[in-house]
């Protein structure tokens, strides 16, 4: 008998990491923090200061981006990811998209949640 295997998708991997991306994308734009350190409220002062207009987006940005690192983990662990491809090239995809991630969430919570502390 003849399988109609599908070819693995080349995003095999990534899905987490690129939809999770365009997500914080959309969040950002949506929820347009201060990026400037001379737009802070305590610009010239001392104190913390949020870059969002509702101060709990600090603490709620830096638990999406956790869930998000830890997702694209768990996507890495998934059978599915696996299916069709050889050991060095699953572990070469599953390193570039933890890496990717990781860094991609340090940047932004850097960028984001600590520009006006």
């Amino acid at each position: 008998m003849i399988e109609n295997r599908r070819s693995p998708s080349r995003l095999s991997g990534f899905w987490v990491c690129l939809v999770g991306g365009a997500f914080f994308v959309a969040l950002l734009a949506v929820l347009q923090p201060i990026t400037r350190y001379e737009d802070c409220p305590n610009y010239g002062g001392n104190g913390n200061a949020s870059a969002f207009g509702n101060p709990a987006w600090d603490f709620y940005l830096t638990l999406l981006l956790f869930g998000w690192v830890f997702l694209v983990v768990l996507e890495q662990t998934l059978s599915v990811t696996r299916r069709g491809r050889g050991g060095v090239d699953v572990a070469l995809r599953a390193a570039g998209a933890i890496v990717l991630t990781t860094v991609a969430s340090c940047g932004l919570f850097v960028n984001v949640a600590a520009v006006c502390r």
